[in-house]
């Protein structure tokens, strides 16, 4: 058995196929993983695929009623993967305060409240892990506004979250994803995919698994002095520069 036998964690936005793919590597981990989403079917295809010990609760992340539910039915918890969020990109003359609004609340108002809940269930436990997936667009990126600042809430938050929690060893981090390979990109015809491959350094679209794994270093109790810190998976496009 694994150091992380018995241990539980919340995986949010898991009937996607990012979400899915952390589930999938943190059972494989010995995690049991609650699965949660809004759509309860999409949740049991999801982990039907899945071969280890997976609970799914359908919940929508912006309720206080669903999120304190969800920690009552989940229990103990040891990590949360912040993972829920939404995109729809718009140019910045088209924006309203109302898509900035709702950005917010769910990728930014939702994870905090989240990870409040976690963070007492864990500090009474001994400590924990908060791993959220915020975005390489925080770097700044056209037609993404609202989302780009929903992620840059994101990354301070994480920041100021792991200063105040690493006194009850709840580690807060945050991985930053480039281009990965989402339903987002599943109307794209070859030759687009193709040249948007060929932004990144690495020459590829990145795939879940490779936030996956990523994800999975930080929700290890192994990993118990990295906390505070903004991981970006893109391929290395961030150090090339550019917004693409």
């Amino acid at each position: 058995m694994t150091d992380t036998a018995q241990r539980k964690a919340i995986v949010t936005g898991a009937a996607g196929g990012m979400g899915r793919a952390i589930a999938a590597r943190l059972v494989e981990d010995g995690f049991t993983v609650i699965m949660t989403d809004l759509d309860a079917d999409a949740l049991q295809r999801a982990a039907g695929g899945i071969e280890g010990p997976t609970e799914t609760i359908a919940a929508d992340i912006t309720r206080d009623e669903d999120r304190t539910a969800l920690f009552e039915k989940a229990g103990g918890v040891f990590a949360l993967v912040n993972n829920a969020g939404i995109f729809n990109p718009s140019a910045l003359a088209d924006l309203t305060g109302d898509d900035f609004r709702r950005m917010y609340e769910i990728n930014t108002v939702a994870l905090f409240e989240l990870s409040m809940l976690a963070a007492r269930v864990m500090g009474q436990k001994g400590g924990g892990r908060i791993v959220n997936i915020a975005s390489r667009a925080y770097l700044g990126s056209p037609n993404v506004a609202h989302y780009a600042a929903s992620k840059g809430g994101v990354v301070s938050l994480t920041r100021c979250m792991a200063l105040e929690l690493a006194a009850d060893n709840v580690l807060v981090n945050a991985i930053a994803p480039g281009v990965i390979e989402t339903p987002i990109l599943a109307g794209w015809d070859e030759a687009e995919r193709a040249k948007l491959a060929s932004y990144q350094p690495l020459g590829r679209i990145g795939m879940p698994e490779d936030v996956a794994n990523v994800v999975s270093m930080l929700a290890s109790p192994r990993t118990d002095y990295i906390t505070g810190q903004v991981i970006v998976v893109d391929g290395g496009r961030s150090v090339g520069g550019g917004n693409v």
